[in-house]
Order: C-alpha cells, then sequence, then structure tokens
C-alpha cells in the first residue's frame, strides 16, 4: 500500500472480542483521522497468566473490520506460525515488536518468513537502548528481499523513564534516522507513555522533531481493557490528540529566517569551539592530577571528591536552566575520560 504522510496508525493494543474490534474501528473510522487499524492478536507479556492474546481466532475479526470500514490492518508478528497465519487473511502490512527486534534469533526467522513480500513492514525499536540491534533488524530484513520498510519508535526499558512507562531517548530514535535516512519512522507515544495523560505531549514532540506518523492505541472503553488499559485513548480521546498536533514544516524559504538561523548557529559554533577547548583544558589538568598520584602511589577514583563535584553540580541545574538529567549524563561523560587520561598516566 502507497504511504502517506503523516501515517496514523490505530486500534486497540489487543483484539479481545469481535464486538470491541469492530465497534472500535468503526469508532476511530467515524472520526476520520485513522489510516490504519491495528490490533494486537498475539501478545508477548512480560509474566505468564496475563493476557496473550486470543491467536488466530482473532484475525477473522480484524478482516472483518477492514470489510466494513474499508481501511488497512496491521498486526505485530513474533515468529513465523504468526506470519503464516496472518498471511492467510491477507493483511495490508505487519510489524515487529520491540523483544522480537531484540532477539537476533527472532527477528531472523520472522525475516524469513517474510521473504520476499511488499507489504510494508514497521521495525520497532528493540528494549534496551541498542541501536545496532535495531539496524541488525532492519538489515535482516533487507537481506530477504524486503524493501517497504519503515520504523517505530516506542522507547527504551529500564533506564531515565521517570513517569513514563519507556524512556523516550530521542537522541537514539534521530540517530537511528541519520542511519538510515530513507525509512519512514512513527512514534509509538502509547507505549512511551503508559499512561494516556502523557500522551499529548510526546506526539507534540515527536511531530516536532518530524516523525512520520504514529501508532496510538485506541479501545472503545479502555477501563476494561486486558491489556495496557491505562495507555490506551477512547477512539474520541484519540481525535482530539490528531486535531491538536501542530505539523511544522521542515524549512523556510524567508530571508528574515535565513538570517537570523544562520547567525544563530554561528554562535553555536563558536560556543562549541569554547566549550571543547574548555574540555580539553580539564583533561590535561585531570592527567597533571594524575601524575602526581601516580608519584605518590595514589590510586586514580576519588570517590569522595567526585560526588561532591556530582552534588554541587547537579544542584544548579535550575539556575543553569539545564535538566537534571542531562547534566548527570554530561558529568559521567567527563568523568570517564578523565579516568581514562589518568590510566594512560598510570602505565607510563
Amino acid at each position: 500500500m502507497e504511504q502517506k504522510r503523516p501515517l496514523i496508525i490505530s486500534g486497540p493494543c489487543s483484539a479481545e472480542s469481535r464486538e470491541q474490534v469492530l465497534s472500535t474501528a468503526q469508532a476511530l473510522a467515524a472520526t476520520g483521522k485513522v489510516d490504519v487499524l491495528r490490533a494486537g492478536i498475539w501478545k508477548p507479556r512480560t509474566k505468564p497468566g496475563n493476557f496473550e492474546g486470543y491467536g488466530i481466532t482473532a484475525l477473522p475479526w480484524l478482516a472483518e473490520a477492514r470489510e466494513i470500514t474499508g481501511l488497512p490492518i496491521t498486526t505485530e508478528v513474533a515468529n513465523a506460525k504468526h506470519v503464516e497465519d496472518a498471511s492467510k487473511f491477507d493483511l495490508d502490512m505487519f510489524w515487529v515488536g520491540a523483544r522480537t527486534v531484540s532477539n537476533p534469533f527472532s527477528m531472523q526467522e520472522v525475516a524469513e518468513a517474510l521473504r520476499g513480500t511488499d507489504k510494508m513492514v514497521y521495525v520497532k525499536n528493540p528494549v534496551s537502548a541498542d541501536i545496532d540491534l535495531w539496524v541488525g533488524g532492519v538489515e535482516r530484513l533487507m537481506a530477504c528481499g524486503i524493501k517497504n520498510i519503515g520504523l517505530i519508535h516506542r522507547g527504551f526499558s529500564g533506564y531515565g523513564a521517570g513517569d513514563l512507562r519507556n524512556a523516550p531517548m530521542w537522541h537514539l530514535a534521530l540517530e537511528m534516522r541519520r542511519r538510515m535516512p530513507d525509512l519512514p519512522m512513527i512514534c509509538d507515544p502509547s507505549h512511551i507513555c503508559g499512561n494516556r495523560q502523557y500522551i499529548q505531549d510526546i506526539a507534540q514532540q515527536a511531530a516536532d522533531l518530524g516523525y512520520d506518523g504514529f501508532m496510538i492505541e485506541s479501545h472503545i472503553c479502555p477501563e476494561k481493557a486486558l491489556s495496557d488499559s491505562k495507555q490506551q485513548l477512547t477512539p474520541e480521546d484519540f481525535a482530539k490528540v490528531i486535531e491538536n498536533i501542530k505539523w511544522r514544516a521542515e524549512k523556510s524559504d524567508s530571508e528574515s529566517f535565513q538570517n537570523a538561523i544562520l547567525g544563530l548557529r554561528e554562535q553555536i559554533d563558536s560556543l562549541d569551539r569554547q566549550i571543547l577547548q574548555l574540555i580539553a583544558q580539564r583533561m590535561n589538568v585531570a592527567e597533571k592530577i594524575g601524575r602526581i598520584k601516580r608519584e605518590n602511589n595514589v590510586r586514580i577514583l576519588q570517590t569522595i571528591r567526585w560526588e561532591s563535584i556530582a552534588e554541587r553540580t547537579l544542584a544548579r541545574s535550575a539556575s543553569l536552566g539545564l535538566s537534571v538529567e542531562f547534566l548527570q549524563t554530561l558529568l559521567d561523560a567527563i568523568h570517564v575520560e578523565s579516568i581514562n587520561h589518568q590510566n594512560k598516566i598510570m602505565k607510563e
């Protein structure tokens, strides 16, 4: 199918019943905001005993939703059997989930099962913050002759998520886009947020970063959902989110804009040079400290001293207008580089 931008995919986290799938699909279609209907047929759950989907039993429900609404349909596939079963119902596209992308053996199995398909296949980022796994998943599909490939950013687990279910770590998604600029990338704010109250904000951030669309979960009655009830929107609330998104232009030909942005970018370049020079000077001082430690047989790591530096610096985050998370990342990088420089001195 031809891909449009922005591409909006929506539907329930899980296909729970024929009535639920059809009522949700019809309500979403009525909004006029949806391009593709989704529903989870097989649900990979972290712990056994949770609802894991109805499998092939639910595929006719999704196919019927397509027939009634005229909208294309998609679901997640995690192994060759899923691909085989879904293909019997001629799904219009597929996506590969984060857990599958995290396992090269599983990813290879799915790629082989999809070999030669002309359907669109979207690949979610892996659970861990590992860009190479993401790239590898895409390359496995490409090696099987699959040409229509897209990316889904759904956030990364286990690091700095705060109130969110998964940390966006936008810089990693943008790095993936830099490595594979020809592939469309859509955002899955439902899985980033884990809570419907944050979806509007995260979706707007993705739009501001130039994403090509969204996959957003919607349920006719989210409170009764059998999976991920807190992150699903009603079709009406979903429509409001899409209506409130402001899509910005990639660039402007305005002369005043060009002049203003050029001047500010020159300032950025100058400041970057100064920052790097200061960091280089700091490392020179760290090397001098390393020599003194070596001459006096003192170990490199001085925990109390470093904790004092970190505490003092992080306390200034608000006055500097910088986030604690950014300062912590910056301090950690500087600390590691300082240790590396002192290690070299110790080995001389």
